[in-house]
């Protein structure tokens, strides 16, 4: 239903533009099919801990406020503030930044399209854009054309009129490539073991055990004992009794065959390989592994890791596209940034360097404009002051008159 809308909403907001049909050639667009694998998109549908992966990134990456500031000074009304807070009629704030999130995480990149409405030059609206319905016409190592594949057209769209979020693709210098390409034979692998563990527990394929007896029998008294011992005592028995067997006979039970355990070890295997890739750590996505350290810290040294080495810089990459092909392209005043102040994550490391800050200002090692700078926040005119430290004394035991201004 969801889909449904935002189709229409960018049907409405595409309305003015023809239908090139007969202009758009794929073959204009040759790294089309090299950059995606066959249904990856049904991976996130279909396979859990793609699905957990990308959700976990998507759903911490929406939740981290993207402040728009004016001369260091944050703002809270005007025409950029509402875009970001309001994309369009069916987009949020959270939803923006966690579907881009999204797409980034699944394709290797992301369309924001701007739509038709504008005002003084400045869009009303953004919409995000389906990466496998994109297509491009490039000319003299340039894209000069932008394609959208609706259900019943497919639309022009200018460069200037979106923003390309796009990682680094060796094969296609102008689209980004999904990370699930490097992934391909372990999700194979996992699929093929998960359909072989349900083969075997649909269809019982392993026996309870073996009933062996040192007398001859036929196969129709062999049928018969299977059928007898099936319904007083197998699985589906009613009530599970005390098994009686007469002289000569003896049953032994079977458990998981080799080949059954090794189909868990590549599910475990490929489990860690895809939270790999990912830059998730275990415990983020709640496995509990029997050798690892359980206790608290360092679950929580795992969460900063998992935000420091993998979300922050792929922030800051959001940051520096939207701030190239949005904020300067529009000539604007106003900036973005992500405000991870408010990450419950980050808060202890955030602390341990609020220590060390004031140990250093107190050492003299440091100003208040050396910190403020490093945080990427505004300075202080009076932040450029030095302080001597009152337990340092001259060895010679005369403080000296030095008036010396330290820079």
């Amino acid at each position: 239903m969801r889909f449904a809308q935002f189709t229409a909403g960018i049907r409405k907001a595409l309305e003015g533009f023809s239908t090139v049909s007969q202009e758009w050639d794929s073959d204009l667009d040759p790294f089309a099919e090299a950059m995606h694998i066959p249904g990856q998109q049904d991976y996130y549908l279909t396979h859990a801990w793609v699905n957990i992966a990308i959700g976990i990134l998507m759903r911490n990456i929406g939740r981290t406020e993207f402040v728009i500031s004016r001369d260091g000074t944050k703002i809270g009304n005007g025409p950029v503030y509402s875009l970001f807070n309001q994309p369009n009629r069916i987009l949020n704030r959270y939803d923006l930044w966690k579907e881009t999130g999204a797409w980034w995480f699944l394709e290797g990149e992301a369309f924001w399209y701007f739509g038709q409405q504008y005002a003084g030059g400045f869009p009303e609206e953004l919409y995000i854009l389906n990466p496998r319905r994109m297509s491009m016409r490039v000319e003299e190592g340039s894209v000069t054309r932008w394609f959208y594949t609706t259900d019943t057209d497919v639309v022009p769209i200018l460069p200037d009129e979106i923003v390309h979020f796009r990682e680094w693709n060796p094969w296609n210098p102008w689209r980004g490539v999904s990370p699930l390409v490097s992934l391909r034979y372990e999700l194979d692998q996992d699929s093929w073991a998960n359909k072989s563990n349900s083969d075997l527990l649909k269809h019982n394929a392993i026996p309870q055990g073996i009933l062996k007896t040192d007398q001859l029998i036929r196969e129709e008294e062999a049928d018969l004992i299977e059928a007898r011992w099936e319904r007083k005592y197998g699985k589906n028995a009613k009530n599970r009794k005390i098994a009686v067997i007469g002289k000569g006979t003896d049953f032994k039970p079977l458990t998981f065959s080799p080949d059954v355990l090794k189909l868990f070890d590549l599910k475990r295997w490929n489990l860690y390989t895809i939270l790999a890739k990912y830059g998730i750590p275990p415990r983020v996505a709640n496995i509990q592994d029997a050798k690892a350290n359980l206790s608290g810290t360092d679950t929580e040294n795992q969460h900063a890791a998992f935000w420091k080495y993998t979300l922050i810089p792929i922030l800051k990459n959001f940051e520096m596209i939207t701030e190239a092909q949005f904020f300067r392209r529009f000539g604007l005043s106003e900036r973005g940034k992500f405000d991870l102040s408010s990450i419950p994550e980050l808060q202890k490391s955030e602390d341990e360097q609020s220590k060390r800050d004031i140990e250093e200002m107190a050492a003299g090692l440091k100003t208040i404009n050396d910190v403020l700078a490093e945080r990427g926040k505004p300075l202080k005119s009076w932040g450029d002051t030095w302080y001597r430290p009152r337990t340092v004394v001259p060895v010679n035991g005369v403080p000296g008159s030095d008036t010396e201004k330290q820079s």
